[in-house]
């Protein structure tokens, strides 16, 4: 029952929120966002009150909506309000009052005033634990700054579940990264709904602020975000499950954050948020368009333009569709929206929201008769935030809106009205608007003639009415009619008052007023059916009398024919065809109005050509009865030049009508061009039936006769005809038609091309705008009169371009010249020469003051056109005359004088006529060249006298015309081949080409002329060779000063073709005549030589290579090699580049070239030089130096034969054994006879001797090793000492590169061992031992191993007198390299040359340092064979050689060698510490102490860490065997302060670094001491202790030199192994209170070693974990002299040593008793007489104090009165320092003194 019970209690002690614990209490109220938790647990409601309230003042100032506050939470009743005690009506009360406290606080949390005030309602109403979500919700957007850590700190452990994710940070204290947070609002939406919901609350609470604001946004944009990225599924449904599912959790919160119009910034946070979630996720329309509604429900002026560009992002998002009413009200409402929109437009895609507007505002025109938004639409659809297919629906829809208006929704016709006004002002636009709005018209549905008639006015563009008439046939006549705002009625009265003449035609000029009076009344009637028939009776029409006069029906056919709307074309041709059915109409031939029908069925518009075909039906019936009427109607005034047009007969009328247009009559109204397709075709075959490709019906095909008068007929119409509509329509009807019985259409039309070239450029322009024609096409088809034969018509278009007045109609100019190019291909030879000769002439303009844009033209069309063969010549021939103009002789006898000394004097001024005659040739020569001369070969031989003549110009003008001979060569370049080809073309032999070529290439500095003629040269000598071959020298010579320094492929190009074509045919002229090839070819090859320098580094090889070639190797690369070196010396890119070159022929022809370079190197020394004289210039005496030249050939020699190519070829064939091999070998023999014959002769000349010497020894190594070495030993055996180490050193070189595991060169190089031995013993020139002494090394280090017994011999001939024994430094020294690399070759089997050697080492080691020139190459060469015998035979250094070894290192380590000499005796003395057995080492490093500290401190240091590095190689046994030696070895070295005091002579620099040894003595000891167990150490440190104060008494000095020394080991001991040996303070206790209680402070190495006891105690004290120190025996032997030690206190700072040591003995004696006593002992020295005692004891009690704490204050009655006596101590600092021993006092109690102390 009682346990039952007690979990009861437990349970709701659990749950409860109070405790009667006083300590959890007080651990409660020191929960504190300012306070540290001792401050805050003494703080009182009262004096926290008292600080919060001036926070709270403080914020009220700041915002007065505080104000209310103070009443309730920050009143002074609130000191007394225990929210424990309070009802939980008074609660929940309580918590809405701090909710909204805390929400309108949370903007200013960065401010302290704020963070006070939220102290307040921790520490009184404790809302970190009652308001838990609320505070963390207001602190959650500062996550960064230190005060939310605060606040973490403070939180109770059980957090609320949204919040629980922070209980890590709150543990470890720092802040959640914002990344947390996100990953919480996206995994748990619990957490982004409270989030959201305190934001929504504080916004309706006008409590918002902009870091909330802007934190909200982020977190729900992302969680947002990362919520679509986690939902995103594969599966259709599961996915729409997961949208709806996100819709429902942030649905309400964007519904209310968009409606509150009065917090803008959280509206455009919202709006990044729905951007979001529309962007990413897949919502359906009607959820898009929910959204948009409620987002433009609720914005304000403030968010308009966020609104406005997430509105479009939320169109962009859905389908294209207009925008719902909501929506589409809301945007109306929005004041200037085209101007912002167009703005947003800028940087945004609006045109889904832009097109969804357009299409509601025109959905509201037509069905609520709303025409508001029009003044919208038409700014957006000129602000191009539209696509163009945005834009054309829209213009659509405006024309099915104009179209779907009615009288029912437009009661009074207003809206019609402004639809037609705007889209009369879109169509008018000058921009792509206007483009797109035409494009729309012609795809919309809508009958646009009814609509124009609905809406009153013309809607589609440049179809304006402009109600003008046409003019006469001269086309001078014009005028305009106004349209006169006046009802029909009055139009008809006004109408019916004009004076017309039934005569009279509206085809002629006069009738220009009468028509535009009756048309404007003819189109106002077309609004009603029955206006028309009343417009029909007018007498001014004389309708009755049109039978028989031209009027009425002219009338009408001006209207089908001109520039009105279709309802007037239309309504004309259905006036016309009923009035030709009256019966008064018969017998009257109306074929003039047949072209009119024909012009009516190439209408565009469907409607006006199926009246046009109904109108050709009734015509065809009045040839249908075989009737022939002599009354042809209009046959006498219809135009105003009657006489000039030809009638058909009947009966072509008839089958003209009857086969050709009314069968296709359907076809026509179908398609608008069919009827140009049947004219033509009829008129070309004579039968519509060639059109569909059926048999020709003789009945119904049309004659020759027929085809010529309906071609005259339709023609003749055309050109007098004054509308241009007529003239184009008809002209495209016969345009295929050429011409018909002799008769050419350009015959009969040209009248028509005359006409309308001859009008001026205004008059034109204004006749095409009155009838909405394109100029450009009037002038393509009056063009078309001209065909290519025609030369009539060629010749009057090329006197009008010759002419001035066309200068004014560029247009016309230049579609004149674009015809003559369409012409071109078809035109007949006469004809393209006259065309060709009068462009040439007009081009002429071009290159003087005249330039016309006719003569920009012509030039234009000569570059356009392919030239025959016969004109280019022509225009070639043309040029020659323009020499004439310098005044000098003709060309045939200028062209070999025209680069000549007589043309120096020339001026060069350059007159008019020059300039023209060479921008005249440079077009012509441009001409030729653009003609692909390759296929006009027949012109070389005049671009010959072309270039001869630029030769000329040259001179003439002082200018080198690059680029006219470039043109030239070029051309000729392109020609050439087709000689090869065909044998019929020859090339004139005496026209000097090869002389004028090499004039080309040596006068211009052009690389483009110069690489050009080269290529010339080099296809010339392919196909005619005797042409240029006399030239061919001179031309290499300039190539090594030109194209061979340009760096360019086209130029390597030009060279390599050159030397390919060029130099076959002329080294087989050589070889036919007398001179031999090498010396016909020498000046070929210097200019190469010459040029090498210059030529780019990446062309060499490939170059010479290739000329080398072609020449042939075997003649020339020897040559070549040679001249090289002359030229240029033996330099290292010389002897490179010729190596390169070398090793790109075959072994053969190297080794052949090689002989010859040897020979040629003779040649030079001999009396009468042959061909080192051609190619070397060897037999020029006053310049000649034999010995320079031969040592630059023979410098080349080594370096070609050192080449791996070479030496691998012959390597290879050495092991075959056929021809080729024997040829090779029988080649090497020569080459080897020849050089040693070569060098035979050179022996008095000594450096070309050693030059051979040199080329003698990279011979030889073209052996394998062991032919190799057979050569050797003979060679060895000759008596030049020079020779021979040349040739041993090559041997060493071979060695190094011989392969360890080849068998073949091991078994060689071991059998020469003996060799090397006998020259070491037997040689007496030091440097051939030295490198014999190399060899051996390399030898023995390679293969040594695998016969040791091959190197034992030559290891005891190296270490012998003959060698390590001689006085040379250098032999020396390879002698001891050599020994310790056999070392590592024989170790055991080295041992008997050891004694000789190792004492010798020591010797030479010694010297190394002694002498007066020091040699550290030697001492580290002896130190490298002590190294490797200590690594290998470490035995054979024991004894004596390891004294012998460490004292020569210390002298070693005094010399002061450098870095690299201690570098190689360290090494040394590690290895013998490593390797040494121990008692061996330890006991000659016990001898060598006193050797080592006579050298000096850095000796010193040097043995100590040999010393350290042998304790750390051996085993804990070897040194527990060898303590003894050691135990003495560190005694004197802790002994080193006493005796380099005692000393006469005082090394002061050993002196004044002895603390630096005393600590390497230190750790090398600690290092001992970690290998010895306790047993074995223990008596070492007894006996330390004893031997410390062994010195006699009377020294006292000396004694505490040593004690100071064994008190810093101890120091050390005691600091290192801490606790461990506590126990060996017993030892120290005896000396350590000698040292204290006879210390003589004013010596200074007294003072030293007190201060080193006190701290040697500390770490005792410190350390003690086993009591030993506690014990009475201890404490009491210790405690009363180190208390007795504060009487020094003006003598010494005792803060440093001895307050540390006191506290620490003080917390180490954990008993009262022993603290008590401490306590009372200091107590008694707070009444000295002296201040500074006093001082240092009130200095240590604080210590104490904050050490001890609690414990030490135990004792606080019996320090009370000492602490009274203080505060009015006469001292002010004893006074001041105890006022700081009372504040710890305070400190540590939690409650002040003062009353303790009264």
């Amino acid at each position: 029952m009682a346990t039952a019970l007690a979990a009861q209690l437990a349970q709701i002690a659990a749950n409860s929120n109070t405790t009667l614990d006083v300590k959890v209490q007080k651990a409660a109220h020191s929960k504190s966002l300012i306070f540290e938790r001792r401050v805050a647990a003494v703080q009182s409601f009262q004096t926290l009150y008292g600080i919060c309230r001036e926070g709270f003042d403080e914020l009220c100032q700041l915002d007065p909506r505080f104000i209310p506050f103070g009443t309730t939470i920050f009143s002074e009743q609130s000191q007394d309000e225990d929210r424990v005690q309070l009802t939980a009506a008074e609660n929940v009360e309580l918590d809405k009052r701090i909710d909204s406290f805390l929400r309108l606080a949370g903007a200013r949390l960065r401010l302290m005033p704020a963070i006070k005030a939220i102290e307040w309602l921790i520490r009184r109403f404790r809302i970190h634990e009652f308001n838990t979500a609320t505070l963390l919700t207001t602190f959650l957007p500062y996550h960064t700054v230190p005060a939310f850590v605060t606040l973490m700190s403070i939180l109770p452990d059980d957090l609320p579940e949204v919040y629980r994710f922070l209980i890590p940070y709150v543990k470890s204290l720092t802040s959640p990264p914002r990344a947390v947070l996100v990953h919480q609002a996206t995994h748990h939406p619990d957490f982004l709904t409270t989030l959201s919901s305190f934001t929504l609350e504080s916004c309706r609470a006008h409590q918002n602020y902009p870091a909330l604001i802007s934190f909200w946004a982020g977190i729900m944009t992302e969680a947002v975000n990362g919520m679509l990225d986690r939902m995103r599924s594969g599966r259709a449904a599961i996915q729409k499950e997961n949208d709806q599912s996100l819709f429902h959790l942030i649905g309400p919160t964007i519904r209310d954050a968009l409606v509150m119009s009065q917090v803008p910034g959280l509206q455009i946070a919202c709006y990044m948020v729905v951007t979001v979630y529309v962007a990413k996720g897949d919502l359906e329309d009607a959820t898009i368009s929910a959204l948009m509604e409620q987002l433009v429900a609720g914005w304000t002026s403030e968010s308009l333009r966020s609104g406005l560009i997430c509105l479009s992002v939320l169109a962009q998002c859905r389908s294209a569709k207009q925008m719902s009413g909501k929506v589409t009200r809301a945007l109306l409402k929005v004041q200037n929206l085209p101007e912002l929109l167009a703005d947003i437009g800028k940087e945004h895609d609006l045109g889904k929201l832009a097109n969804g507007l357009c299409l509601a505002l025109i959905d509201r025109i037509y069905k609520k008769g709303d025409s508001r938004g029009l003044p919208l639409i038409e700014p957006l659809l000129l602000a191009a935030v539209l696509s163009p297919q945005q834009a054309g629906v829209i213009f659509k829809s405006l024309l099915l809106a104009a179209y779907k208006v009615d009288d029912e929704v437009d009661g009074n016709g207003e809206i019609r009205q402004d639809l037609a006004s705007a889209i009369i002002r879109l169509s008018q636009e000058e921009s792509d608007v206007r483009d797109i709005f035409t494009q729309a018209i012609n795809d919309t549905q809508v009958d646009l003639d009814e609509l124009e008639m609905r809406l009153d006015m013309q809607i589609r563009p440049k179809l304006l009415l402009p109600t003008q008439s046409s003019a006469d046939v001269e086309m001078t006549q014009n005028s305009e009619v106004d349209i006169q705002a006046e009802s029909f009625e009055a139009a008809v009265e006004r109408a019916s008052r004009v004076q017309t003449q039934a005569v009279g035609s509206c085809l002629r000029s006069r009738s220009a007023d009468v028509f535009g009076d009756l048309c404007s009344v003819y189109l106002a009637a077309l609004g009603a059916p029955g206006n028309i028939t009343i417009f029909d009776e007018i007498t001014p029409l004389h309708r009755e009398q049109a039978t028989r006069e031209p009027f009425y029906f002219s009338f009408l056919m001006k209207i089908w024919c001109g520039p009105y709307p279709t309802l007037a074309r239309a309504g004309a041709l259905e006036l016309a065809k009923n009035r030709l059915k009256q019966n008064d109409c018969s017998g009257v031939d109306y074929q003039a109005i047949i072209p009119y029908g024909i012009a009516a069925l190439n209408d565009p518009s469907r409607k006006v050509r199926r009246a046009a075909a109904d109108l050709i039906a009734v015509l065809r019936n009045f040839y249908v009865d075989g009737s022939n009427s002599t009354l042809k109607w209009g046959q006498e005034k219809l135009y105003s030049k009657m006489e000039a047009l030809e009638w058909m007969t009947y009966d072509t009328c008839e089958r003209f009508l009857g086969t050709v247009l009314l069968p296709s009559l359907e076809e026509c109204v179908l398609n608008a061009d069919y009827i140009v397709e049947i004219t033509n075709s009829a008129l070309n075959s004579g039968s519509r039936n060639g059109v569909e490709g059926a048999e020709k019906d003789k009945k119904t095909r049309l004659s020759h006769s027929m085809r010529r008068s309906v071609l005259a007929f339709i023609a003749l119409h055309a050109v007098q005809s004054p509308l241009l509509t007529m003239k184009l329509r008809l002209g495209g009807c016969i345009k295929q038609v050429k011409s018909i019985s002799g008769t050419s259409r350009t015959s009969l039309l040209l009248p028509l091309l005359k006409q309308w070239s001859a009008l001026s450029a205004e008059k034109a322009s204004r006749l095409c705008s009155l009838e909405n024609i394109e100029e450009s096409a009037v002038d393509q088809s009056s063009l078309e009169v001209l065909l290519p034969n025609e030369k009539e018509g060629i010749e009057f278009i090329l006197n009008a371009v010759h002419g001035q007045d066309l200068l004014l109609r560029p247009n016309f100019l230049h579609a004149s010249l674009l015809r003559i190019r369409e012409l071109w291909p078809n035109m007949k030879t006469e004809i393209k020469h006259l065309v060709a000769q009068s462009m040439l002439q007009l081009t002429r303009k071009d290159w003087t003051d005249e330039r016309t844009l006719a003569s920009t033209e012509a030039a234009d069309l000569l570059r356009n056109v392919e030239l025959p063969t016969d004109i280019l010549l022509c225009f070639l021939e043309t040029l020659e005359p323009t020499t004439k103009i310098a005044d000098e002789p003709p060309p045939g006898k200028r062209r070999r004088i025209s680069s000549s000394e007589a043309h120096k004097g020339l001026g060069t001024q350059i007159t008019p006529a020059i300039s023209a005659s060479l921008k005249q040739v440079t077009y012509v020569l441009q001409l030729v060249e653009g003609s692909e001369p390759e296929r006009h070969p027949e012109l070389l031989n005049a671009l010959f006298n072309t270039l001869s003549e630029l030769q000329h110009f040259r001179v003439l003008v002082g200018s080198e015309l690059g680029y006219l001979q470039s043109l030239v060569l070029r051309s000729l370049l392109a020609m050439v081949p087709a000689y090869k080809d065909d044998s019929e073309l020859t090339i004139d032999s005496t026209g000097g080409h090869g002389d004028l070529l090499v004039n080309c290439i040596q006068k211009s500095s052009s690389p483009a002329v110069q690489s050009t003629a080269l290529l010339l040269v080099a296809s010339l000598a392919k196909v005619a060779p005797d042409l240029v071959l006399n030239s061919v020298m001179p031309i290499f010579t300039q190539m090594g000063t030109s194209v061979l320094r340009q760096s360019d492929d086209y130029s390597a190009h030009v060279i390599n073709q050159t030397v390919k074509e060029v130099v076959p045919p002329l080294i087989q002229s050589l070889r036919k005549g007398k001179i031999s090839p090498l010396a016909g070819s020498s000046e070929l090859l210097l200019s190469f030589v010459t040029a090498y320098e210059h030529i780019p580094s990446h062309r060499r090889l490939g170059l010479f290579v290739s000329l080398v070639e072609t020449l042939d190797a075997n003649e020339f690369l020897f040559a070549l090699l040679g001249m090289l070196a002359k030229m240029y010396g033996p330099t290292p890119q010389v002897l490179s580049f010729s190596a390169d070159v070398f090793n790109y022929f075959t072994v053969e022809i190297q080794l052949q070239s090689l002989i010859k370079v040897v020979s040629l190197i003779g040649d030079i020394f001999q009396p009468r030089p042959t061909i080192s004289a051609i190619l070397l210039g060897a037999n020029d005496q006053s310049e000649r130096d034999p010995e320079r030249m031969g040592l630059s050939e023979l410098a080349l020699l080594p370096h070609l034969l050192s080449s791996s190519k070479l030496t691998a070829q012959i390597s290879r064939l050495a092991e075959q054994d056929d021809m080729e091999a024997s040829k090779v070998r029988e080649l090497y023999s020569t080459l080897l006879e020849d050089l040693l014959h070569l060098a035979d002769s050179l022996k008095q000349r000594k450096s070309l001797y050693n030059c051979c010497g040199d080329a003698l020894s990279k011979l030889l190594n073209l052996l394998s090793i062991g032919e190799f070495i057979k050569a050797v030993e003979t060679l060895l055996d000759r008596p030049d000492a020079a020779l021979r180490r040349k040739v041993l050193k090559a041997v060493e070189v071979r060695i190094d590169q011989e392969s360890q595991a080849d068998s073949s060169s091991r078994a060689a190089l071991l059998a020469f061992l003996p060799q090397l031995t006998a020259i070491i013993r037997v040689s007496d020139d030091v440097a051939y031992k030295h490198i014999a002494v190399g060899c051996v090394d390399k030898v023995s280090d390679k293969y040594g191993k695998k016969d040791p017994e091959a190197v034992v011999a030559a290891a005891s001939t190296i270490a012998g007198d003959q060698c390590l024994g001689q006085e040379d430094s250098q032999l020396r020294i390879m002698a001891l390299l050599c020994l310790a690399s056999l070392v590592d070759v024989l170790q055991d089997g080295i041992v008997p040359i050891l004694p000789s050697a190792i004492p010798k080492a020591l010797s030479y080691i010694r010297k190394s340092f002694t002498s007066s020139a020091r040699l550290p190459e030697l001492h580290n060469a002896g130190y490298a064979l002590l190294t490797a015998l200590a690594q290998y035979l470490p035995y054979m250094l024991s004894g004596s050689y390891l004294g012998q070894i460490l004292s020569v290192s210390s002298a070693s380590a005094r010399s002061k060698m450098g870095n690299g000499a201690n570098d190689a005796r360290l090494q040394c003395l590690q290895f013998i510490a490593k390797q040494v057995e121990a008692k061996a080492m330890f006991m000659a490093l016990e001898t060598s102490l006193n050797t080592y500290t006579d050298a000096g401190h850095m000796a010193t240091r040097e043995y100590l860490n040999i010393l350290g590095i042998a304790i750390d190689k051996h085993s804990k046994t070897d040194i527990s065997r060898n303590v003894t030696v050691l135990s003495s070895i560190f005694f004197n070295a802790l002994d080193l302060r006493r005796v380099l005091h005692s000393r006469d002579d005082v090394d002061g620099e050993f002196i004044r670094h002895i603390g630096q040894v005393e600590e390497t003595v230190n750790n090398v000891a600690l290092r001992m001491v970690y290998k010895l167990n306790d047993a074995s150490f223990r008596p070492i440190f007894s006996q330390l202790m004893e031997w410390s104060t062994s010195v006699p008494r009377k020294d006292a000095a000396q004694k505490n030199f040593r004690l100071l020394s064994v008190f810093n080991f101890l120091s050390a001991f005691f600091g290192n192994l801490k606790s461990i040996v506590t126990s060996y303070a017993t030892y120290v206790v005896e000396n350590a209170v000698g040292v204290l209680t006879t210390t003589n402070f004013a010596n200074a190495e007294e003072r030293e070693l007190w201060k080193k006891v006190l701290q040697v105690l500390a770490q005792c004290f410190e350390h003690d974990q086993d009591e030993f120190w506690q014990a009475p025996a201890h404490f009491n032997a210790i405690a009363p002299v180190l208390v007795s030690q504060f009487a020094h206190a003006p003598s010494v700072d005792l803060t440093a040593g001895l307050i540390p040591a006191v506290v620490e003995l003080a917390a180490t004696a954990d008993s009262q008793e022993h603290q008590k006593e401490l306590n009372s002992s200091l107590l008694k020295n707070l009444r000295s007489e002296q201040a500074p005692v006093r001082l240092a004891v009130v200095k240590c009690q604080q210590a104490l104090t904050d050490k001890l704490g609690e414990e030490w204050l135990s004792m606080l009655p019996e320090m009370l009165p000492y602490i009274s006596e203080l505060q009015e101590d006469d001292d002010e600092m004893v006074e001041r320092e105890t006022n700081s021993w009372i504040l710890g006092i305070e400190t540590v109690l939690g409650e002040s003194l003062d009353a303790m102390l009264q």
